[in-house]
């Protein structure tokens, strides 16, 4: 399930024949496991890591580490679990706002009936602010590092990613009819072009995106513009695909052929491509997908939620294609939980096979670390706990009755661990999370905002009331 290693790091480091010290920022030691998410899913046992400026310098065991590194700051994390920041590749942040409206219908009335018509008559900056600042928070506290967003006013979760110190993918949303901060969708290039200019420079912690919504609502001269755009500006290219068994089979009418067949015909297709769901696959788009080099996000619990299916995760993975975790917007989920969201992975995939084997432990974990970093084009920054790497980390609390004992770090975390275990959490080297607090904002005025904004929400023509 996970070897154990005492090998710090690669032969030639700082650790191979310390004479003094070296001196860092962060010295995290006596971790009762450190799982490292790299290549071979090394797991350490009392390990330590060092931690200077944004950086990893060591992961290793703490004896190793502490003979070679003196820290300004140190922790003693013993009776806890280190691993790499969680990678949210699909949500729309702001939707936290929407959380529970809508409930038990299928994907197209939840859209046409309540969240469509919720959008038009409530989405502005600032829902969109406190709304992506509200799961910004949930996610810190569940131990996500990075999330990757689509939606309007998209320049407000720029503000709430900044403020809250999370790394992002953040894409602007597009439709080919009016939406909450394009009443025009013949200017809808112009409105793309606009939030990429005002992009804020001098920080590699945010980048930008864009963001079709799908096949079936953006036509094919803006899916083609758009894809032009994010070429030429070399950025990440989303969109929902292939969600329901329904959207299929419009495709097919409206356009003779299958979704992904059709986004190829394009040229749409790339490894710059990330898209969302891909439940209703066939073996010949699968291929197609591995072939372009295509990014595909996981999304189970919304799929379950909305009763669109089970993605075929193993052909997949089995073909080549990368596969990271999502938790989509807390309208459809309802929660930014990945823990859950890795459990529901792996035992869909079991039941849907009857195959207890399938979506191992390991292979659902790295989903939702080093290969959601790869998706969002961080493969090599962050995604795993290896020297050289940015210093995203996150501690589990294990002195929990759920995870006791603990025979096996990685299946615990897969298959018990939850999002309240999470105690601290790093990013670029920051404290963020302390003790189950998140520093970088204030909570409850984040919980003020939100409850005000929800109260709007509820009273100015709310489309699905309590009964």
């Amino acid at each position: 399930m996970c070897a154990a290693s005492p090998v710090p790091f690669a032969p030639g480091g700082d650790m191979d024949s310390p004479s003094t010290p070296r001196e860092v920022d962060q010295l995290l030691t006596h971790v009762d496991w450190v799982v490292t998410c790299d290549a071979s899913m090394r797991c350490i046992p009392n390990g330590a890591v060092a931690i200077d400026g944004d950086s990893l310098v060591a992961v290793g065991p703490t004896d190793e580490v502490q003979a070679a590194f003196r820290g300004r700051r140190e922790m003693d994390l013993k009776r806890h679990l280190l691993l790499p920041g969680l990678i949210n590749t699909h949500t729309h942040a702001a939707m936290s706002l929407f959380r529970g409206m809508g409930s038990d219908l299928p994907l197209d009335r939840w859209l046409q009936e309540v969240i469509f018509p919720a959008e038009s008559l409530h989405v502005n900056p600032e829902l969109v602010y406190w709304g992506s600042l509200l799961a910004t928070v949930e996610m810190l506290k569940n131990g996500i590092t990075t999330f990757c967003d689509g939606y309007f006013h998209e320049e407000a979760t720029v503000s709430a990613a900044l403020d809250s110190g999370m790394r992002a993918v953040l894409g602007q949303g597009i439709l080919d009819f009016p939406s909450p901060d394009q009443p025009d969708p013949g200017r809808s290039r112009e409105r793309a072009e606009t939030f990429l200019s005002k992009f804020p420079a001098g920080t590699d912690r945010i980048r930008p995106s864009l963001f079709c919504h799908a096949p079936y609502t953006c036509c094919a001269e803006t899916l083609q513009w758009v894809k032009a755009l994010c070429r030429d500006q070399g950025i990440l290219f989303q969109m929902h695909l292939s969600e329901t068994a329904g959207e299929v089979k419009r495709m097919v009418q409206e356009h003779g052929t299958s979704p992904v067949r059709y986004l190829d015909q394009l040229g749409i297709l790339d490894s710059a491509t990330l898209v969302a769901h891909a439940v209703w696959l066939q073996p010949d788009e699968i291929e197609l997908l591995a072939l372009r080099g295509v990014g595909v996000s996981h999304n189970a619990e919304s799929n379950m939620k909305l009763a669109s299916g089970i993605a075929p995760v193993r052909q997949l993975l089995a073909q080549g294609v990368r596969v990271g975790l999502g938790t989509d917007g807390c309208a459809s989920n309802n929660d930014l939980d990945l823990f859950t969201e890795m459990d529901r992975a792996s035992k869909l995939q079991k039941v849907a096979s009857l195959d207890p084997t399938a979506a191992p432990a390991p292979e659902i974990l790295s989903m939702a670390t080093r290969q959601g970093a790869s998706l969002l084009g961080w493969g090599r920054e962050i995604g795993s706990l290896e020297m050289g790497r940015k210093a995203d980390l996150v501690a589990i609390d294990l002195d929990q009755p759920h995870l006791t004992p603990l025979y096996h770090p990685i299946s615990q975390l897969v298959y018990a661990a939850q999002g309240s275990d999470v105690r601290h959490v790093w990013i670029d080297g920051r404290h963020i999370v302390d003790g189950g607090c998140v520093k970088s904002v204030v909570e409850a005025k984040v919980m003020r905002e939100a409850a005000r904004i929800a109260r709007k929400v509820f009273h100015r023509g709310n489309p699905v009331r309590c009964t």
